[in-house]
């Protein structure tokens, strides 16, 4: 299919199909989704979860203590908010039984930048999937129920089209009362409509924005008088109205009002009507309008908490239906939220060194997290991320400790993701002649723009605490790590070497026997194992040698019984793989003259220098950056 072909498609695909009232009651009759609610169609449009055992996964088991969660294809894009995004549907699906959500506005809380906008517009989005049905040319698109009355005609419509007395709330608009007089009161005549919502056209989908103090008044969301139809028309008269407010707009769908709690008062008592009593009154002499809608606001905290300290505005805090929207506080989805944000520009395909969005990521989630006290902030960062910190940090709590420590409020402080993506823009940019980003720039950026940002000075100084004692220390271990295992990628029969002698080493201490080494006749008592072992586990912080070591043993016993009695290789158990390398990687002296970018002194160490060069950018850096990096680092660790 073509795209002109496409485009024709889905224009005809939503075009209105037209009925008579008979035929939609006959089609109630059968199908239910014909007079579904908003709040139901928005559920259909969200679609069924996918149900996540997490006991089943160790990492996500440590974030979600084991429990089962659920996830929704139709949110798949937004990293980390699994709470946030279940709270929404929860929301609707309590709106769509019926109950008090139904009257509630939905209100998305959170700091700038959190991702308030982006899921409501996703809801808009979810809202143009399915269609509704609509009395034809009415300028509000109300239900065809809306005809009926609850009290005379209930039991009828139920008993004879099954459809329950509880969708039958709306009142019929002035627009249908002066029609229904027109016609002498035969409903026959009216005609219905499938109708598909569409944010372009502003069908069941509307937005309002809040105006400026002293001109802003309830029109906005209930329409006006259109003066140039009182030539025609008395002033109390439907068909003199302009039905264009944001609610008349969103009735059967989506009203969505962008910081709501910036707009005057009298501008939101409209909304209190629309949600409780299923309708609102005009700006002129006519009947109420009715609304059978989602109305979704969102605002910051400091909106929120003025709105709330204000005790004139108590008849509205019982109306509003809070989901707190924070930061995300998992460094793995921030770093999605990144590689999404970069996938939608041009440096989709511009090179990332290894390790940048980490760094930027972890900088951004320590500025969101609250100090624990007698634990570091690194390692709650971690244990947040679903790491396992038991053999590195005896002092790291629990994910719940911590936040039952940091309260409720946890997230909604901090860098936002719109800064942190401004500060990958400029990484990526900084190089005149390549654009590409490498931490060793972020690292500068970082520090330029805290200075720029004239953050109070005790934010500033904590910021750029974890610059120089989290960030850079530890991007100095990553890039020395990429750099000698890419000269030591050869290296593997060595690196081998030390894992069999550590399992040997190991087994022999755990079973308290004595080693004979086979090929010196030295005999290793339970003391001089223990001292061969530290030697290995000592540079890598191994914090709890006795339970790592009966893990590697228990690990390797596993792996023979599975491979006709041999050892697994070396880098097949995660944990003892570092543990060797920074055996391996403990001397850096021997490396200079492959990895220095200086006049080779034989072709030796030229073509050992290219063969390592070429495998650092196999790792996913530019020439460039193996340059820029590799002389960093060895600056850095002579200063040390």
């Amino acid at each position: 299919m073509s795209i002109f072909d496409h485009v024709q498609h889905r224009f005809e695909r939503t075009l209105q199909e037209e009925m008579s009232l008979q035929e939609y009651l006959e089609l109630c009759r059968n199908d239910p989704a014909a007079y579904a609610s908003a709040s139901e169609r928005m559920l259909k449009a969200i679609g069924e979860p996918e149900v996540i055992d997490t006991a089943k996964n160790p990492r996500l088991s440590r974030i979600f203590s084991n429990k089962l969660i659920r996830r929704y294809p139709a949110f798949a894009e937004f990293h980390g908010m699994e709470e946030a995004i279940e709270q929404i549907v929860s929301y609707f699906r309590h709106a769509s039984q019926g109950l008090e959500e139904r009257k509630q506005i939905l209100y998305l809380l959170g700091p700038v930048g959190g991702g308030k906008s982006s899921i409501a517009e996703r809801l808009k989005a979810l809202m143009e999937q399915i269609p509704f049905y609509a009395i034809k040319d009415s300028p509000v698109h109300e239900s065809p129920l809306g005809l009926f009355s609850a009290e005379e005609d209930g039991d009828t419509l139920e008993s004879e089209y099954n459809i329950p007395k509880r969708y039958m709330r709306s009142v019929m608009s002035p627009w249908a009362a002066k029609r229904l007089r027109e016609y002498g009161g035969d409903i026959s005549r009216f005609q219905v409509v499938k109708v598909y919502p569409s944010r372009l056209n502003q069908i069941a989908i509307s937005k309002t924005e809040p105006g400026d103090e002293n001109n802003q008044d309830i029109s906005s969301l209930v329409g006006k008088v259109d003066i140039r139809k009182l030539e025609l028309f008395s002033q109390d008269d439907p068909d003199a109205y302009s039905f264009s407010g944001g609610l008349c707009r969103a009735n059967q769908g989506l009203m969505e009002f962008v910081e709501m709690f910036k707009a005057p008062i009298k501008v939101l008592h409209p909304l209190l009507t629309a949600t409780q009593e299923g309708n609102y009154n005009p700006t002129e002499g006519m009947g109420a309008i009715p609304f059978d809608g989602v109305i979704l606001a969102h605002s910051n905290e400091s909106e929120w908490q003025q709105f709330r300290n204000n005790r004139n505005n108590e008849a509205f805090l019982d109306r509003v239906y809070i989901v707190k929207v924070p930061y995300s506080l998992r460094v793995s989805e921030e770093m999605k939220i990144y590689e999404k944000l970069l996938q939608h520009s041009s440096l989709s395909q511009a090179p990332c060194a290894p390790d940048t969005l980490r760094m930027l990521a972890q900088f951004s989630v320590l500025s969101r997290l609250k100090e624990p006290e007698n634990s570091s902030i690194y390692s709650k960062m971690r244990i947040y991320d679903g790491q396992n910190l038991k053999d590195t940090d005896p002092r790291a709590r629990s994910i719940q400790e911590y936040r039952d420590a940091a309260g409720v409020d946890e997230g909604m402080e901090g860098l936002s993701t719109r800064f942190a993506f401004k500060i990958l823009s400029k990484v990526f940019n900084f190089d005149s002649s390549e654009v590409a980003a490498n931490p060793v720039h972020l690292l500068y950026v970082l520090e330029q723009r805290l200075e720029q940002e004239q953050l109070p000075r005790e934010v500033h100084d904590r910021y750029l605490r974890f610059i120089k004692e989290y960030l850079a220390p530890r991007y100095v271990d990553f890039i020395g790590k990429e750099i000698q295992t890419a000269y030591l990628e050869s290296y593997s029969e060595y690196g081998q070497n030390i894992f069999d002698r550590y399992v040997t080493y190991a087994d022999f201490w755990i079973q308290d026997q004595e080693f004979r080494d086979p090929e010196t006749g030295e005999l290793l008592d339970r003391q001089a194992l223990n001292e061969e072992l530290e030697k290995i586990e000592k540079p890598a912080g191994i914090s709890n040698p006795k339970d790592f070591r009966h893990e590697v043993v228990n690990f390797v016993l596993r792996a023979r019984a599975q491979n006709d009695g041999l050892n697994p290789g070396w880098q097949s158990y995660e944990k003892l793989k570092g543990v060797i390398e920074h055996k391996m990687f403990a001397n850096t002296e021997e490396l200079l003259p492959v990895i220095s970018f200086n006049a080779k002194a034989s072709n030796d160490d030229r073509r050992k220098h290219e063969d390592f060069v070429d495998r650092m950018v196999a790792r996913g850096y530019t020439e460039k950056q193996v340059r820029l990096l590799s002389e960093w680092y060895l600056r850095v660790r002579k200063s040390q």
